[in-house]
C-alpha cells in the first residue's frame, strides 16, 4: 500500500523493480530516474507529453509502486528529492529570524502576483467578464483548499445580483452542473488542475451548454480541457503541497478582478444591492 512506501525509498524501489517492468513502464521509470526534480512540478498530462508515454501507463506505473495514484507518487517523491524546508519557501533558511521569514514569504507573494499579472490575456479576461455579466446563474466549484476560494467568490458575486452558488462537495458539484444550461456559467478552481470532482463538474456543465471557466496553476492540466476559458496563476508552489500559499492569494486576486469588472458592467444593480446590504447588516454592528 502507499502508506507502506515512505518517500525515502521511491527511487530505490524503482531501480529494484526495473527488471520486472514492461517496456512502456521502463520508459516511465527512465524518465523519473533521470528527471526526479522535474517530475514533482508536472501534472500527469505534462509528464505524458514530455515523456511520450500515455497517462494510463504512468498511472499503472504508480500503482505498481504501491501508490493510489500519480499525486500520491509525487508527494512521496518530493519528500525524497526536495529539502523539507523548501515546502515553505525555497529561499527560507532554517536559521532565519522569523521576521526574515516574513520578508521572504511576502516577497514570494508579491512575485506570484506580478508573474500572474504578466500571464493574463486581456482578450480572455474581456470574454469572461462579458459572459459573467450577462449570466443568469454562476456556480463556483472548488475542493479542499480551493473550496475557500469558491466560497469567497460566491460571497463577492452575491452583491452583483446574479444568482450564484459555491459547492465544495463532489456530489453537489455534479448535481449543480447537471442543472446548468445556456446563458449560465461554471467556474472551476483547482491549483493542480487535476481534481477529479471539479473536472467532472465542469465537463457536465459544458455538455449542458453552460460556459465553463477554469482557474488553475498548471498549463495543459486535465481541468483546462473542460474549460472554454482558462485563467492561469503562477507561483513557486507546486500541486503536491497541502497548502499552496501564494497561489491562494493569486486566486483570490483573480476573483477580485472578475468581481470588480462585472460590478462595473452591472453598476446600477450592484450599487443598489450594496446599499441594501449595508442597511441590512447595520443591525449586526454595535
Amino acid at each position: 500500500m502507499a502508506s507502506e512506501l515512505n518517500g525515502q525509498n521511491v527511487l530505490v524501489k524503482i531501480k529494484a523493480m526495473y527488471p520486472s517492468l514492461s517496456s512502456k513502464e521502463k520508459a516511465v521509470a527512465d524518465y523519473v530516474l533521470n528527471n526526479p526534480q522535474e517530475i514533482i512540478h508536472l501534472s500527469i498530462t505534462e509528464f505524458s507529453e514530455q515523456s511520450s508515454v500515455a497517462e494510463a501507463t504512468i498511472f499503472r506505473f504508480c500503482k505498481r509502486l504501491g501508490f493510489r495514484g500519480y499525486q500520491a507518487f509525487k508527494i512521496a517523491l518530493a519528500s525524497e528529492v526536495v529539502e523539507p524546508i523548501k515546502n515553505i519557501h525555497e529561499e527560507i533558511k532554517e536559521d532565519d529570524a522569523v521576521f526574515t521569514m516574513a520578508e521572504k514569504v511576502f516577497a514570494g507573494h508579491v512575485e506570484a502576483m506580478k508573474n500572474t499579472l504578466n500571464l493574463l490575456d486581456g482578450k480572455v479576461l474581456e470574454s469572461i467578464v462579458g459572459i459573467l455579466s450577462k449570466a443568469t446563474r454562476i456556480d463556483f466549484y472548488g475542493s479542499g483548499g480551493s473550496s475557500a476560494i469558491a466560497m469567497d467568490a460566491y460571497h463577492k458575486f452575491l452583491r452583483t445580483g446574479i444568482n450564484c452558488n459555491a459547492h465544495s462537495d463532489g456530489h453537489q458539484q455534479i448535481i449543480s452542473a447537471a442543472l446548468l444550461g445556456p446563458g449560465q456559467a461554471a467556474i472551476g478552481i483547482s491549483h493542480s488542475g487535476s481534481n477529479k470532482d471539479v473536472i467532472e463538474a465542469l465537463r457536465i456543465a459544458k455538455a449542458n451548454g453552460a460556459a465553463t471557466i477554469a482557474i488553475t496553476n498548471h498549463f495543459k492540466s486535465p481541468l483546462t480541457k473542460e474549460a472554454d476559458y482558462v485563467l492561469y496563476t503562477t507561483s513557486k508552489e507546486t500541486s503536491f503541497r497541502s497548502e499552496a500559499l501564494a497561489s491562494r492569494l493569486v486566486q483570490l486576486s483573480l476573483i477580485d478582478v472578475l468581481h470588480v469588472a462585472v460590478s462595473v458592467r452591472r453598476q446600477e444593480e450592484t450599487l443598489g444591492n450594496l446599499q441594501k446590504i449595508r442597511e441590512a447588516i447595520s443591525i449586526k454592528r454595535y
